[in-house]
């Protein structure tokens, strides 16, 4: 379980100065200030390293997103280069680097239909930002200003700024976070583990998008924007959409004027089998596409808007004389962030990891749905390297353990002793690992996860949960 760490710390000096210091994103505070951190200080392929070294699985790719696993020299090779060569130039109106323009292209090339025109920013949330801004100008340049209202899901997740976070659908994490809230509206998540029994798929499915133009038509068609929805909801508990919703609803959309955004922050670059999942997957080609995780494989942030020809052309005529595309970042376009996606990418296709994903993904989901066969495994979801187990009290009516008891968290704890890292995500645990999982290490990880189940049933008959 030791591996030799590459550089001597003083633990608990880090350990200390993290927990004093550092404030991280979902911190659990109520057992944080006791616990701090565990100290993650190695990767090398699929596998993490702690400061003690201790070796992990990493069953969840960072966040998502470290799609060519951990070590890759050529990665670093090329970021260093650039970094000698020129680390930084500003973006700012009509300056540029190679490594952005060829990006950029690179983008164009693989995104589908005319979506040929990138802008960057630093992650995900900033991405969906930016999609924001974009749209309000498009419809502001077109003649059509009261355009502004957008549509996202319940249970969607789309960042943490404080507009992607407005368009997050997840209940829990506006608790204490109240938003103003007359910008965004949400419609039903269309999760099919949720629907009647009674109810057949597409009549689920049908609803659904029924949901949405009613929504639209309740706002006024000449008052909503957009729509913006995850091809796969990720972060809501990998929600897979029943067949031919992502059509219906682009139709929706396309009959309205209400532009289609799809939030594949997860789903590019690999995930799903494909660079991106909108066209190859659903079958839609959407008017934006926002983008970052796999991007870069989380070697260095790195965001992208991708849009149109029909929104460019419309954002692309100054507003009045003198004016400007009045958006942007220090950090658009970072020429060393853009080298590391590119390099990232020629890995993509260089080592056909999607072709892989196609190959053994069906088998990560095929093993991960025999762990449906334990106690409390209400559903096994997902495609390919993108995978929820939903733990349930009772699988017959689907009743959930009250959210104290922490049975994702506990799952994922007992995962952790035994080597591998899984995310709780309240009574779930997500799945989300490097692509180029092999099928010995789809089976530890299988065997690992239905050992952890086992062991936290135990624990909760033996503490009354069940």
């Amino acid at each position: 379980m030791n591996s030799k760490l590459p550089v001597e710390v003083d633990i608990q000096d880090i350990w200390q100065k993290d927990k004093d210091h550092v404030i991280h994103p979902w911190t659990d505070f109520s057992t944080f200030k006791d616990e701090g951190s565990l100290i993650m200080s190695k990767g090398e392929n699929v596998y993490v390293y702690d400061a003690q070294g201790n070796k992990y699985l990493d069953g969840i790719g960072g966040l998502w997103c470290v799609n060519v696993g951990y070590g890759r020299k050529e990665i670093a090779d090329a970021v260093a280069e650039q970094i000698m060569e020129l680390p930084y130039f500003s973006p700012f109106g009509h300056q540029t680097t190679a490594p952005a323009a060829k990006l950029a292209a690179k983008l164009a090339e693989l995104a589908p239909g005319n979506l040929n025109h990138v802008f960057y920013g630093c992650g995900g949330s900033v991405a969906n930002d930016t999609a924001v801004r974009l749209i309000h100008h498009y419809f502001y340049q077109i003649g059509k200003p009261s355009k502004k209202k957008l549509i996202a899901r319940k249970d969607a997740y789309h960042g943490s700024t404080y507009i992607s976070m407005t368009l997050t659908g997840i209940e829990a994490d506006h608790v204490g976070f109240e938003i103003h809230n007359e910008l965004v509206h949400h419609v039903s998540c269309p999760n099919p583990y949720r629907k009647p029994a009674s109810q057949s798929m597409e009549d689920f499915c049908n609803e659904k998008v029924q949901e949405l133009e009613d929504t639209i038509l309740k706002l006024g068609p000449d008052n909503v924007a957009a729509f913006f929805a995850e091809p796969i909801m990720g972060a809501g508990g990998v929600i897979v959409p029943p067949e031919g919703y992502h059509a219906k609803t682009l139709a929706v959309c396309k009959k309205y004027n209400v532009l289609y955004v799809s939030d594949e922050v997860v789903t590019a670059f690999g995930r799903l089998g494909h660079m991106f999942a909108s066209e190859a997957v659903f079958g839609i080609v959407p008017d934006i596409i926002t983008c970052a995780k796999g991007l870069s494989s989380g070697y260095l942030p790195l965001g992208a808007t991708i849009i149109s020809d029909e929104i460019y052309d419309a954002i692309s005529k100054p507003h009045h004389e003198g004016g400007l595309l009045t958006h942007g970042f220090t950090y658009s376009g970072h020429p060393v962030s853009c080298v590391a996606a590119l390099k990232n990418i020629e890995i993509l296709e260089k080592e056909k990891i999607c072709e892989h994903v196609q190959d053994m993904g069906v088998y990560f989901e095929e093993q991960l749905k025999t762990l449906a066969d334990l106690e409390i495994v209400g559903e096994v979801r997902g495609k390919k390297f993108m995978m929820c187990i939903e733990n349930l009290r009772n699988k017959e009516t689907k009743e959930l353990f009250d959210r104290s008891v922490g049975v994702g968290k506990r799952i994922a704890n007992h995962c952790q002793k035994l080597g591998l890292i899984v995310r709780p995500v309240g009574h779930m645990n997500v799945l989300s690992p490097p692509l180029i999982l092999t099928r010995d290490q789809i089976d530890f990880a299988v065997k690992t996860l239905r050992h952890a189940i086992q062991n936290t049933i135990q624990e909760l008959k033996a503490e009354g949960h069940l």
